[in-house]
């Protein structure tokens, strides 16, 4: 362990895939060994990067926020977005070294022949948001953007922009981005005034889109209603924006400002204004919505797993503070009270990691064709988007108090990712939204009794007959409550029931690892107080056993 020359314990320098006890074990347990063992160099070479040169460029970048150059010195107008050079040689990182927006989309990463799976992008980036936030958006719209229009573009537009999109040369890379929300379409996406016409078999776009992250991207979905469609989403159609024609002459859209935003500071945020803008028009005129749905479930698991990095970032950051610094005589780690905190930052951090990474098995089996992985992903999105964002803002501000005064300033990371943590609940629908869209996951079809009958077989596997009863009466009660909740149309209830199927989800999962994996058994532990402190009715004035639960863990807590 690194010598601390005083009392204020700091982590830079450290490997953080290699300080993780879990993540190989993990990992692991999601690739299979054999497949993990041989991108595992990646993730090594990347937990060092995150440990120190990533961290110090973001640290840069977050204080030096893009500025928007509206008119060149000639006075030539050409809305440009200058980046900081710290955040350039992030994206070169991100973009060219790891690829983590091409690795869903063709094969030749890393040396390696097949494509690889959804859970070596989501492991990854799940590593490298424990440093940077704000360039993660641009890596999930390009990711995101690739996949929905690989899925519902003609075969001629796709084969135009593929190649430019999934690009390892950062200078021949094209980015992508979403432009949806309008001031009087934000979450009422039905509401879009922006307009499209078919002008001589060609389309062109006019209005004003609000909030657009990456604004200066090669390509951006952008949803539009053509003239004379029926009001509503139903009216809608996707379109392709590029950000020019034939690769030269500029389309006719501007950008208006930059946002000047709260956290993702390092990464453009604007208004657009559409003149006409000249645009592709993406798979059938009257799927646009449900077609852009899929790129927002995209964005909203991304979105889940960075606020999942970023808790676990702030437990390993919580873990070697109290661990090396003293106070009255003792490390911080021997504290009663700090053993309690670390130990709820723990199940909200691994709660979070175990939903994470079983949904991105899940969504490799759902883009196999297997329907029922298809409803289970439609409904583990939503729950991730809406409860790993917002334990993120809390387990983030938990490693700030742990740190201190030092955890206020802002040569530290931590008030850093309190700030990145909050737009997690915002952007791709903010709470609210999102709950209400659980609600609208779980009424479809016999999605409830699919959801319900896929956790029970899950359970169904576990070898101890005792916690089989267990698990299987907490969905029992989980259950009960939903159904009641959407036969009688309840609304206010609908956080209340995502937060308890999230908890209960990430339970069983976390069970299931411990279950499957001898080097993963202390999960089934974890698995069950998630269950006892998330689900189960506890009187608040009750002595809490947290004791014992802290003995349950001793690596955690050991130093």
């Amino acid at each position: 362990m690194k010598q601390i020359i005083n009392n204020i314990p700091d982590s830079k320098g450290y490997n953080a895939f290699k300080r993780d006890k879990s993540f190989e074990k993990l990992m692991n347990f999601y690739c299979g060994k054999n497949l993990f063992q041989r991108i595992k160099p990646q993730f090594t070479k990347l937990g060092e990067l995150v440990g120190d040169k990533i961290e110090n460029l973001t640290l840069s970048a977050d204080k030096s926020p893009p500025e928007l150059i509206k008119r060149s010195r000639t006075g030539m107008n050409y809305d440009k977005i200058e980046k900081h050079p710290d955040f350039q040689a992030l994206e070169k990182i991100a973009f060219s070294e790891f690829g983590l927006a091409a690795i869903s989309h063709r094969n030749k990463i890393f040396g390696f022949e097949e494509k690889l799976p959804p859970i070596i992008k989501y492991g990854l980036t799940f590593l490298f948001v424990q440093s940077e936030f704000g360039l993660c958006c641009p890596i999930s719209m390009t990711d995101s953007l690739t996949r929905t229009l690989s899925k519902f573009g003609n075969k001629d537009l796709v084969n135009l922009f593929f190649d430019k999109l999934t690009s390892l040369d950062i200078d021949q890379l094209y980015q992508g981005a979403m432009f949806m929300t309008e001031q009087e379409a934000g979450s009422d996406v039905g509401n879009t005034k922006t307009y499209a016409e078919n002008i001589n078999g060609n389309w062109y776009l006019t209005g004003e889109k609000w909030f657009c992250s990456n604004p200066d991207a090669d390509l951006a979905m952008v949803l539009a209603r053509p003239k004379g469609n029926e009001k509503g989403t139903k009216g809608l159609s996707l379109f392709l924006l590029p950000k020019l024609i034939d690769n030269k002459t500029p389309n006719d859209y501007e950008i208006l400002r930059l946002k000047d935003k709260l956290g993702g500071r390092s990464f453009a945020s604007g208004e657009i204004r559409l003149n006409k803008a000249f645009a592709y028009l993406v798979g059938d005129q009257n799927q646009g919505f449900k077609q852009m749905t899929d790129m927002i479930n995209m964005s909203r698991l991304s979105n889940g797993v960075r606020s999942s990095g970023m808790m676990q970032r702030s437990l390993q950051e919580c873990l070697y503070i109290s661990k090396n610094r003293k106070a009255f005589n003792t490390k911080l780690i021997n504290l009663p009270l700090m053993q309690k905190q670390i130990l709820k930052i723990f199940l909200l951090a691994e709660s979070s990691r175990s939903i994470v990474f079983h949904s991105a098995k899940v969504l490799e089996k759902a883009d196999d064709g297997v329907d029922i992985y298809k409803i289970l992903f439609r409904i583990l999105t939503p729950l991730i988007k809406f409860r790993s964002c917002r334990d993120a803002r809390k387990v983030t501000g938990d490693l700030m108090e742990v740190r201190g005064g030092c955890g206020y300033i802002e040569e530290w990371s931590d008030a850093r990712m309190v700030r990145d943590a909050h737009l997690g609940s915002i952007w791709e629908g903010t709470s609210n939204i999102v709950a209400l869209d659980v609600i609208r996951s779980l009424k479809k079809n016999d999605n409830l009794k699919v959801f319900k009958k896929y956790l029970f077989d899950v359970v169904g596997n576990f070898d101890i007959a005792k916690d089989r009863k267990y698990f299987n009466d907490n969905i029992e009660k989980v259950f009960n409550f939903a159904l009641t909740i959407i036969s009688n149309n309840i609304e206010h209830s609908a956080r209340q029931i995502s937060s308890a199927l999230y908890y209960l989800s990430a339970s069983i999962f976390s069970y299931n690892e411990g279950h499957l994996e001898p080097e993963l058994s202390y999960r089934k532990k974890l698995a069950k107080l998630i269950l006892k402190h998330k689900i189960c009715t506890n009187d608040p004035l009750q002595k809490e056993d947290l004791e014992n639960s802290i003995k349950s863990f001793p690596n955690l807590f050991s130093h």
